[in-house]
């Protein structure tokens, strides 16, 4: 029995772990929101994105979640007009990150969410494990 609840530990665990990847990887986004390139042909920070993968534990057989990549957002920069800019084109646009802060707060919620959860299930797994071992005394 306390083995079953072991198992669940271990689940939530790779769940906290994906999102705390997941959340230092919107955090980046956030932090990068704003930047540009350094020169004119160079590109702007590109907004990362993470995706996640199940993995089987091959001695428990337990469906663990861990992070697959982190992608970057293929989708277009964010053209802002600012002629004075030294770094705009010759038609005085300047290229910034693709980075929409609305939807990385989001994410951000979403990914805490989520790892709350997986804290949850952590805690009353531990709980009815030490219930258990109680119990055997």
């Amino acid at each position: 029995m306390a083995g079953n609840l072991s198992v669940s530990a271990d689940i939530a665990n790779s769940g906290m772990k994906a999102q705390a990847e997941r959340l230092r990887i919107i955090s980046e986004n956030m932090a990068n929101a704003d930047s540009v390139g350094t020169t004119k042909d160079g590109a702007p920070y590109q907004r990362q994105m993470v995706t996640f993968k199940e993995e089987v534990d091959k001695q428990t057989g337990a469906k663990l979640v861990k992070v697959d990549k982190v992608l970057k957002d293929k989708s277009d920069y964010i053209m802002k007009y600012e002629p004075t800019n030294p770094l705009a084109d010759e038609r005085g646009y300047i290229a910034t990150p693709n980075v929409n802060p609305l939807v990385e707060l989001m994410d951000m919620k979403e990914a805490q969410r989520s790892y709350e959860a997986n804290l949850s299930m952590l805690k009353t797994s531990r709980e009815m494990n030490s219930k258990v071992l109680d119990l055997l005394k």
